[in-house]
């Protein structure tokens, strides 16, 4: 019981924290989420430098998130254009070179993994921003993403707890079924038809088709998250959030939904400019 309390109230304050800071104000969600995505790259590094001859520098890791994720915030918003992405990629230059000065034993590994982790958390995280600022400022936009994730994963549990019988993909994830994705991706549809009406200028079928991509493709990012966890042989990729795991545990559907998310709802604003 003691477990459940525990494992409810931090779920919980997790989620008002991140509901809250999209929707209350641009800069509170730029502060959170910058936070958010620096320690799930430092988290995403304390996996990688378990493996042998890799060694990255998990704060040089972070600050890379972070850094990303603002220059995004500030481009999106409007804040600021040309040039500041180049900031970004000067420092990715520097810890490049920073290699020559470290003699660790492989340097290719540790330039290999610090690109990953740009590229596998720091951007999916950075793209948020480009969702949020889609169309001038659109924090139920971005909201839907989420929501749309955790109704999914939320019903395939319960799904795959009471009537799973046919593994979804055993070798990776054993307690996934085809059962539980397919309930997931039926009540995904009630999210896409509740943002239907929030959100009109979006119409119900690009909705739908829009919960359908984030139902595939957060289910193909839980997949990827729980494949390098057993490649390093580990349970959780963390303990930050009592009762849940890591931050990589809580944000692995959006780090492959996001950019495909992102590409598809680009085409439709695009689209209704028109």
């Amino acid at each position: 019981m003691n477990n459940f309390v525990k494992r409810t109230l931090s779920g919980f304050l997790f989620v008002a924290l991140l509901v809250g800071s999209i929707l209350l104000n641009k800069f509170l969600f730029a502060t959170v989420f910058a936070l958010i995505c620096g320690l799930a790259v430092s988290e995403f590094h304390k996996l990688s430098n378990r493996q042998a001859g890799v060694c990255v520098n998990r704060l040089s890791g972070l600050l890379g998130g972070v850094l990303l994720f603002l220059t995004s915030f500030v481009y999106a918003s409007g804040i600021w254009h040309y040039p500041v992405f180049s900031i970004y990629g000067l420092y990715v230059v520097l810890v490049l070179v920073s290699e020559l000065f470290k003699q660790k034993p492989n340097a290719l590994h540790n330039w290999a993994y610090f690109i990953m982790g740009q590229v596998y958390v720091a951007l999916p995280f950075s793209l948020l921003n480009f969702i949020l600022f889609i169309n001038d400022w659109q924090p139920l936009v971005l909201l839907s993403v989420f929501v749309t994730i955790w109704v999914n994963d939320t019903v395939a549990y319960l799904v795959g707890v009471t009537l799973g019988k046919h593994k979804l993909f055993e070798r990776i994830s054993p307690k996934k079924s085809w059962e539980g994705f397919i309930g997931g991706a039926l009540f995904a549809l009630l999210s896409g038809y509740i943002f239907s009406m929030l959100i009109p200028q979006i119409s119900l079928i690009q909705w739908l088709i829009f919960s359908e991509i984030v139902v595939v493709f957060g289910t193909l990012g839980d997949l990827i998250e729980s494949l390098m966890k057993r490649t390093v042989d580990i349970k959780d990729s963390g303990n930050l959030i009592p009762g849940h795991g890591g931050l990589l545990d809580r944000f692995d559907s959006m780090l492959l939904a996001a950019p495909v998310v992102f590409i598809y709802l680009s085409f439709l604003f695009e689209q209704t400019a028109k």
